[in-house]
């Protein structure tokens, strides 16, 4: 079913609709939480107020193409929030991010461990990066938009990314 369809079908009072909605979108929007706040348990509340704003405010949403947008936005801006409330950067803590939701999809403990390692070297940008285009299946401008970066950061900070961890991937090949 259309994205924006099952949106209109939401601001309609579709609970149906409503319960599609949550359900394409949490991993995503559990990502894109936990990337800003660091923490699984506190990514997994701002995804609950996500969609209870998300609730709130449907009556508010005007197409602008993909409803993953608009969602992701509202996640980000209470990652954010979450924040500054607490007025510190929350950092995950040793072994989080081996078990989080990001790296679930990888079975192999050792590869887990290899891309846990390549993406510590990463910046914070540079992760929200990676992670919004290869695993929530963001494009490029997108990604400009909803971390309102110009389309050439996005890009560069996506190539300098890639070649980081290719470069500390090829490095671990040679020592073994």
């Amino acid at each position: 079913m259309d994205e924006e369809n099952i949106v209109r079908r939401m601001i309609d009072g579709d609970m149906e609709a409503f319960g599609t909605l949550m359900e394409r979108y949490e991993k995503p929007a559990l990502r894109a939480a936990w990337l800003i706040s660091g923490n699984a348990a506190d990514s997994e509340d701002i995804v609950q107020e996500t969609y209870l704003k998300i609730r709130a405010c449907a009556h508010l949403y005007r197409p602008q193409g993909k409803p993953m947008a608009w969602i992701f936005t509202i996640a980000r801006n209470l990652s954010l929030n979450y924040i500054r409330l607490n007025s510190r950067q929350i950092q995950p803590e040793e072994g989080e991010m081996e078990n989080s939701i990001e790296l679930s999809y990888v079975q192999d403990p050792v590869d887990r461990l290899v891309l846990e390692s390549a993406l510590r070297l990463l910046r914070e940008q540079e992760r929200e990066i990676i992670f919004l285009h290869l695993v929530a299946g963001l494009k490029h401008r997108e990604i400009a938009g909803l971390l309102h970066l110009p389309l050439s950061t996005v890009l560069s900070g996506y190539r300098r990314a890639l070649t980081k961890m290719k470069s500390y991937l090829e490095e671990g090949e040679k020592r073994q």
